[in-house]
């Protein structure tokens, strides 16, 4: 099998995170018999892009969009972040961060201020977002910020519209928050978690459908027996991981329940 590739975007927060994702695919896949070539994809080319192209082998995809079919793909494995707040399951959720100068101490507290959101196919970045705010706007307030930024594409945008005060509030994907940490603290510095959205199914590592049934199956496999791996041990510290678990798409179906709920109740984005 050739002429398949792999990609790690979503979670390549700094450049030895990249490495260290790479390596693990690798490995995974030399281990399955397989060989993927490892394709660079950085930001801010569109992910969507990336997501419907034939050739994935190992690409990390959110589930939001999985579950919404934004593009055809098949689910192989989610990653279990090393986390108290994932309880050895395959989870994530979204940071609410803010400054750490500002006085907030409540989520309520930055309703008079200007959040932000990065597209609406993302849930940590949009989905989760606006769902955890339906409890305030049900309490008889339609419109819950003073103003509101779309269409800010990455959580790295969202961090650094927080902290040049272009916005006041944004949500970040806690895996990745916690992974920038490990590797870029000093970026995290300027800015505090406010508040914490539920967890929801974290991204899953997807391949095209036209990738091969069996070697999908064994790739699977492989990634799911990482922890048990020599070589894992330093790669899981560099990449906050603790394993992984296997991902269908019918996984997902909690992101489209959170899409439903709001938009019935006439929310249909953050404000």
């Amino acid at each position: 099998m050739s002429g398949f590739v792999a990609n790690a975007r979503m979670y390549a927060v700094a450049p030895a995170a990249e490495e260290a994702w790479r390596e693990l695919v690798a490995r995974s896949a030399a281990e399955a018999g397989l060989d993927l070539a490892y394709m660079p994809y950085p930001a801010p080319r569109p992910l969507e892009e990336l997501w419907r192209r034939p050739d994935l082998g190992a690409v990390f995809m959110c589930g939001f969009p999985i579950a919404l079919g934004l593009a055809e793909v098949v689910p192989l494995v989610a990653p279990i972040p090393d986390a108290d707040w994932a309880g050895g399951r395959a989870v994530y959720r979204s940071d609410l961060i803010v400054r750490r100068d500002s006085p907030w101490r409540r989520l309520e507290d930055s309703f008079v201020g200007h959040a932000g959101w990065t597209v609406e196919h993302s849930h940590s970045g949009f989905n989760a977002f606006r769902h955890h705010l339906l409890a305030h706007r049900a309490a008889g307030r339609a419109r819950l910020f003073v103003r509101v930024t779309g269409g800010l594409v990455t959580a790295r945008r969202i961090l650094d519209a927080v902290v040049a005060g272009e916005i006041d509030i944004g949500p970040l994907d806690a895996y990745w928050h916690m992974m920038l940490r490990r590797h870029r603290p000093e970026l995290l510095e300027p800015v505090r978690v406010l508040e914490s959205t539920a967890t929801a199914p974290a991204p899953a590592i997807v391949c095209s459908p036209a990738f091969p049934g069996d070697d999908a199956r064994r790739l699977r496999e492989a990634l799911l027996a990482t922890p048990s791996r020599p070589w894992f041990a330093p790669l899981s510290r560099a990449l906050c991981l603790a394993g992984f678990a296997p991902a269908s798409r019918a996984d997902y179906a909690p992101t489209l329940a959170r899409d439903a709920e709001a938009r019935a109740a006439g929310y249909p984005e953050p404000a």
